[in-house]
């Protein structure tokens, strides 16, 4: 474990409190005209996913956990969860529906991710920025209107809703961002 300052404690961090792992989803450093500086961190208990929120004084010391970032390649979901083989090494961890949340619709088969592994257990899943999936439904062009302003609804191949520009049809290859689910561009393949 690492001792840190509260008021460097960044999003992100994974913090070890009271012998629990928590991920930072938040941290602000307030400075009151009188009083002492405080840090406000909000955080989720990564066990079973409870939020909770805490304040430190700024020059309090919090313990960071170690935690690796390091590309696996995502295998299969089954029972047990979802499956992931490091590349290198060719060991597999898996992670429960919990801790994968609503990034499980975009997830494919070889799909590179980056794991946090804490201790041997993944903690924590990133994304690549970009996918790219096909429309499986979306409603027809309405004659007159304008490509720029305005986007119809429509339906991925992974059952997820987006808004696409109107020139887009059924079939269509799309690349979507992974952080909201938006249309980004047509795919170039």
């Amino acid at each position: 474990m690492v001792k840190i300052i509260a008021s460097s404690v960044r999003k992100g961090n994974v913090l070890e409190v009271e012998g629990k792992l928590y991920v930072v989803l938040t941290a602000q450093n307030f400075h009151p005209g009188k009083g002492t500086p405080v840090t406000q961190v909000d955080m989720r208990r990564i066990s079973d996913g409870t939020k909770v929120s805490e304040r430190y004084r700024t020059t309090e010391q919090v313990e960071r956990a170690f935690v690796e970032d390091r590309e696996h390649n995502y295998l299969y979901e089954d029972g047990d969860g979802f499956h992931f083989m490091n590349p290198e090494t060719y060991d597999q961890l898996t992670m429960s529906q919990e801790d994968i949340g609503d990034l499980k619709a975009y997830l494919q088969e070889g799909m590179t991710v980056i794991l946090s592994v804490h201790e041997g257990i993944a903690i924590a899943i990133d994304l690549p920025r970009h996918v790219t999936l096909e429309i499986t439904e979306t409603e027809p062009v309405v004659k007159g209107q304008t490509a720029s302003s305005s986007y119809k609804p429509a339906i991925l191949s992974n059952g997820i809703r987006t808004l696409v520009p109107p020139h887009i049809t059924a079939g269509t290859r799309v690349v979507i961002a992974t952080e909201d689910g938006s249309y980004v561009e047509r795919a170039k393949d």
